[in-house]
This record gives structure tokens, C-alpha cells and sequence, in this order.
């Protein structure tokens, strides 16, 4: 309709919930005269009343109560659509900052494509961290958050979002016993030395990447852990993906039975929880999770 003026379908929507032209005004800043004004000119528009009124009561026409039936969805709808894109012009902007531990690999990239196809002028930059340290960029703000592996018990962090579940597989020299076997169980790998990252990592997290009863070499890279594996010196636990992504001729990577799944979470300071972080999560969240027993984020937090 040309000349509509978003006022009018304003004022009606409130005089339809205060019935009163005077409580109307004051909730709009403007005059009784003004809401009488606005009305006045929106029937003129519909060609019909659409509010009845009298010096005792005020109240909808027939027609005026379909014709808010179907305005209120279309203005709400309006209002949200223009909220959301105001918020992701001003907060969504700039570069992110993204840590990972080891590989970035096709769960992280697919990631900022998802990032990116929501907010197109959006950069990621991924921020290679220690394998001894996950959480120490994060507190220092050399990353706005990062993807590490679980578990996380770290009062000033968040973990927020997190990647599907992989399936735990062991990395052995290509002489070990267990390279040619399709499958080993938890017990013996635990009971063979594995690749420990060393400090300053905390010892609840290198417990958890290297559960086993024999001490192994502690190495502070990836990279250097593998170096380890293929020198026959130690086994070294990895996630299904990354075993894909690091496959050499000098390197076996044999499944584990009876582990808990690795699953790599999103993390970030509890003073850092901004809007272009909080986009990075809900990237995250639309990748799904695992069927068993997911873990999700919401609200900040995570949920089981």
C-alpha cells in the first residue's frame, strides 16, 4: 500500500490492546489527538472502521479483530527479522579468532562455512595451540575460542557447542604388536606405554588423552607424539578423524573397544562470551551431534 506509514499499524496494535485512546498515547509518546490521527488514517486506507468507539468504551470492529489476527504474526515477524540483522551488522564483524589442537580438519572448515554463509563479510582465522596446552590461549586472548578436546573442568572457561562424536582409535609403530589387528579393547591399551602431553596441560586432561598404567613420553605437539609412535616408543590415542587425516606408511591406527568416544568442544572465557563467539557455537550446534547420548549447547552451557 503506498504512503503506509509503520506508525499507524503501531498504534493500532496497541489501541487494540489498551482499548483506550488515552493509555494508547502515552505508550506510543504521543497525544490522544495523534492515536485518533493514526487510526483515522489507517481505515481511510482499509476503507472500513476497524475500531468502535464511543465516550464510554473503545472497542474492535469485526473486521478490526481479523485484521489483527493477521497483522500481529506479519509486524512480530517484521520486528524480529529487523532486530536479528541489526544485531548481526553491529556484533557479527571482524575477525574471529578460532584455536584447534592439532589438525584442522574438515569438522572445523566445514564449520566456518557455515559461519560464513550466515555472515558473508565474517573472517576465521584458525590459531594452531600447543597439544600441551588447550586452554592457555583462550585465557590469554591470543583466540576468542577454541575446538579441544574434552573433558573440560575449567571454573573461568564456557564449553559451549560440541562436534559429534568419533570413535577412539590407538596409533602404533608399524612393528608394534597391535598393528595388525583390526580392533584392541581399553584394557590393553592401557596397559602399554601411551604418549602423555606434558604440562601445562592440567592432569585431569592428560589422564584423559592417555589413560594408561604405564608411563609414556610427554610431548608438547601432535606432531611430535606421532614422531614417537613411528620411533616405536610409545602408542598414542587418537580420534578416528585425525587417524584419516595423519595416515603414513610408518603409522598404524587400530580401532579401540571399550573407550569413550573423543569429542572435541568449544571453549571459550567466561569474560570473552561475545556475540561473534556466540555465532561461532550456534555454527557449531548446526553440524549435530552424535545419536548417542548427545551433547548439545544452550543458553551457554552443556547439556546432556
Amino acid at each position: 500500500m503506498p504512503g503506509l506509514e509503520i506508525r499507524e499499524l503501531e498504534c493500532f496494535l496497541v489501541l487494540a490492546e489498551e482499548l483506550h485512546f488515552g493509555r494508547a498515547g502515552e505508550r506510543l509518546y504521543v497525544s490522544q489527538s495523534r492515536v485518533s490521527q493514526l487510526l483515522r488514517s489507517l481505515e481511510r486506507r482499509v476503507g472500513a472502521r476497524l475500531v468502535h468507539r464511543t465516550s464510554r468504551r473503545v472497542a474492535l470492529t469485526p473486521l478490526g479483530e481479523r485484521f489483527l489476527a493477521r497483522l500481529r504474526p506479519a509486524y512480530d515477524g517484521l520486528a524480529a527479522a529487523l532486530a536479528e540483522t541489526t544485531a548481526e551488522a553491529r556484533g557479527v564483524a571482524g575477525t574471529l579468532r578460532l584455536g584447534f589442537q592439532g589438525t584442522a580438519d574438515d569438522r572445523l572448515t566445514e564449520v566456518v562455512r557455515r559461519l560464513t554463509d550466515r555472515h558473508p563479510g565474517y573472517v576465521t582465522d584458525l590459531v594452531e595451540l600447543p597439544y600441551s596446552d588447550p586452554f592457555g590461549a583462550v585465557r590469554s586472548g591470543a583466540v576468542d575460542a577454541a575446538a579441544v578436546l574434552l573433558p573440560v573442568e575449567e571454573p573461568d572457561l564456557v564449553l559451549g557447542a560440541v562436534f559429534p562424536r568419533q570413535r577412539q582409535t590407538v596409533a602404533v609403530g608399524a612393528g608394534h604388536p597391535f598393528a595388525g589387528r583390526t580392533a584392541v579393547s581399553a584394557a590393553e591399551v592401557a596397559a602399554v606405554p601411551l604418549v602423555t602431553p606434558a604440562a601445562p596441560a592440567p592432569a585431569y586432561w592428560r589422564a584423559a588423552q592417555a589413560p594408561s598404567a604405564v608411563p609414556g613420553p610427554e610431548v608438547t605437539t601432535l606432531q611430535e607424539g606421532l614422531s614417537q609412535v613411528a620411533a616405536g616408543r610409545a602408542a598414542m590415542l587418537l580420534c578416528r578423524p585425525t587417524a584419516v587425516y595423519h595416515r603414513r606408511r610408518d603409522v598404524v591406527f587400530v580401532p579401540v573397544d571399550g573407550l569413550p568416544d573423543s569429542v572435541l568442544g568449544l571453549v571459550w572465557h567466561r569474560d570473552g562470551e561475545t556475540e561473534p563467539v556466540r555465532a561461532l557455537a550456534r555454527a557449531v550446534a548446526a553440524g549435530g551431534s552424535s545419536p548417542e547420548r548427545d551433547l548439545t549447547w544452550k543458553d551457554g552451557a552443556i547439556h546432556t
